[in-house]
C-alpha cells in the first residue's frame, strides 16, 4: 500500500512573501461556538487545513449545517440535533471534548469520544469534566468517551490549576448560556482564547476579561449568529520567518499582526536577526549569521510551545550552544529523533534547563534540549509524528545537503494552509510522490 511523500531537494535561500490565514487552533473552536447561535454564523479568512474538514464532518453528524467555501465557513443549527458525536471520530483531534457544553445547551445530553490530537503529552479531560460537574452536569467518563447530561447548566466559581487553553474554551462555551454568573480564575489568555470570547460576545454573550487571568461570564437566554474575521495564525507566521532564516534567506509574512508575535520577534532579534516590521508584514533576515540562545516556553504571553519546533531547527544553524526548556507539554520533544537523523546535534534531558524548575521537575519527562550549532544537516528518509514536527523536518530538509523523503505529510496539511504551495512559492524544490508505506 502506497502513501504520499514529499521529496525535498535543498535549493538555497528561501525568499518571498507568504500570507497566513486564520489559525488552525482558532477556526475549529469558532466552528463549535457557532453551534450555539440561533441564526447563521460566518467565519471569514478560514484556512484550508484538514482540521476544518474533520470538525465540519463532526458538526454535520450532530445535525449542524456547515458550508465551506475557499475563504469562509457558514454554520447554522439544523432542524434536529443529534447529541452523540460518532465513535468514528475517536482520537482524530481534540475538538469533541469542546462540544460537551454546547450539546448540553442544545439537547440536554451529550456523548463525545475520547480526544486525540498530536502525541505531545497528556491532554487530560479532567479540567473539562470537573468544570461541567461544578456547573451542575452529571458526567461519566468511560474507556470509549464522555457522557454528560443536564437540564440547564448553572453559573459557578471555578479555578483552573493550570491555565489550560482547552478547559478555558470549554468553560466559556458552557457558561455563556448557563443560568447565572460564572467566575473563572486561572484562565488561559492566549490570543485565540480572547478571539473566541470576542466572537461569543458578537453572538450576544456577556463576557468580561478581568486582570490576573480572571474571566466573568453572565449567562444569557439565547445567542444569535454572528460574523467574524479570523486573525492570522501566529504559529504559521513564526514558522515561515524561521524558514527564511534557516536557509539564509528572508521571508515576509503578511496577515499576522505584530501583537501576536511580540515574544517571538524579540527572541529572533536576540539571536541576531534583523527584523523589519510594518503594518503590512513582518520579515526576518540574518546577513551576519545567528547566535545561540536560551528559551523557555510558557503560556501566553510567554514563548509559545508551538514555536519551539521551528526554533529547534533554527538553533542548529546558530553559532554556539542553545538551550530549550519546554514547560507546557511533557512530551513535546517527541520529534527530536527525526531531526537527529538529519544531522541536528540535539540532546534531550529530563531536568529543567534554561529556566526555573517547572511542573515537570522531578519527573521522567524529557522536556529540555541542548542544541549545538552550526550543525551540518543531511538529507534523510524520515516519518513525521505530528503537525509541528512535520514542518520542522521540512525546514531541516531545506537547509540540508542531499534529498530528503518526508513521510506522514498529512500531518502538515492538517495544520498548515497549503504548505506545499507556500514552500514552492518561496523557491523550495519540493515534489509529491507515491512511495510504499513503511
Amino acid at each position: 500500500m502506497n502513501e504520499e511523500v514529499w521529496l525535498i531537494e535543498p535549493s538555497g535561500p528561501l525568499r518571498g512573501d507568504v500570507e497566513v490565514r486564520g489559525s488552525k487552533n482558532g477556526v475549529s473552536k469558532h466552528m463549535v461556538a457557532a453551534m450555539l447561535g440561533t441564526g447563521e454564523s460566518t467565519i471569514h479568512n478560514a484556512p484550508d487545513v484538514g482540521e476544518v474538514g474533520i470538525t465540519a464532518q463532526m458538526l454535520r453528524a450532530l445535525g449542524i449545517d456547515v458550508e465551506i467555501t475557499p475563504r469562509e465557513i457558514r454554520i447554522a443549527q439544523g432542524p434536529q440535533i443529534n447529541p452523540h458525536v460518532p465513535a468514528a471520530f475517536t482520537g482524530l483531534n481534540r475538538i469533541p471534548i469542546l462540544m460537551l457544553g454546547p450539546l448540553l445547551h442544545l439537547a440536554g445530553e451529550a456523548f463525545v469520544p475520547l480526544v486525540g490530537g498530536d502525541p505531545i503529552g497528556r491532554r487530560p479531560v479532567d479540567f473539562h469534566v470537573e468544570a461541567l460537574r461544578a456547573m451542575g452536569a452529571e458526567v461519566e467518563v468511560s474507556d470509549t468517551g464522555v457522557y454528560a447530561k443536564a437540564k440547564r447548566l448553572r453559573g459557578t466559581r471555578l479555578e483552573l490549576p493550570y491555565p489550560s487553553v482547552g478547559a478555558t474554551e470549554t468553560i466559556l462555551m458552557s457558561a455563556v448560556l448557563a443560568e447565572g454568573k460564572t467566575v473563572l480564575k486561572g484562565a488561559a489568555m492566549e490570543p485565540e482564547v480572547v478571539e473566541l470570547a470576542l466572537f461569543l460576545q458578537r453572538m450576544g454573550a456577556r463576557i468580561e476579561l478581568s486582570p490576573d487571568r480572571r474571566i466573568v461570564i453572565e449567562g444569557v437566554e439565547r445567542l444569535r449568529g454572528a460574523s467574524t474575521w479570523l486573525n492570522g495564525d501566529r504559529i504559521e507566521a513564526f514558522s515561515y520567518l524561521a524558514a527564511g532564516l534557516i536557509t539564509g534567506g528572508e521571508v515576509r509574512v503578511h496577515g499576522c499582526p505584530q501583537d501576536r508575535l511580540v515574544t517571538a520577534i524579540t527572541t529572533l532579534a536576540r539571536m541576531g536577526a534583523e527584523m523589519d516590521i510594518t503594518d503590512d508584514y513582518v520579515s526576518a533576515s540574518a546577513p551576519d549569521g545567528l547566535r545561540a540562545a536560551a528559551v523557555q516556553t510558557d503560556t501566553h504571553p510567554g514563548f509559545m510551545t508551538d514555536w519551539q519546533t521551528p526554533l529547534m531547527v533554527l538553533f542548529t544553524q546558530a553559532q554556539g550552544m542553545s538551550v530549550l526548556h519546554e514547560t507546557v507539554f511533557e512530551n513535546r520533544l517527541v520529534y527530536v529523533p527525526a531531526l537527529q537523523r538529519m544531522g541536528c546535534e540535539i540532546e534531550v534531558f529530563d531536568v529543567c534547563l534554561g529556566g526555573p524548575a517547572c511542573r515537570y521537575h522531578d519527573t521522567n519527562a524529557k522536556h529540555s534540549a541542548v542544541v549545538r550549532g552550526v550543525s551540518k544537516l543531511r538529507g534523510a528518509d524520515v516519518t513525521l509524528p505530528d503537525i509541528r514536527a512535520g514542518f520542522s523536518a521540512v525546514l531541516a530538509a531545506a537547509a540540508a545537503e542531499g534529498t530528503s523523503t518526508l513521510r506522514g505529510v498529512h500531518h502538515i496539511e492538517r495544520g498548515y494552509h497549503r504548505p506545499f504551495e507556500q514552500f514552492a512559492s518561496l523557491g523550495l524544490k519540493v515534489s509529491r510522490e507515491e512511495a510504499p508505506r513503511e
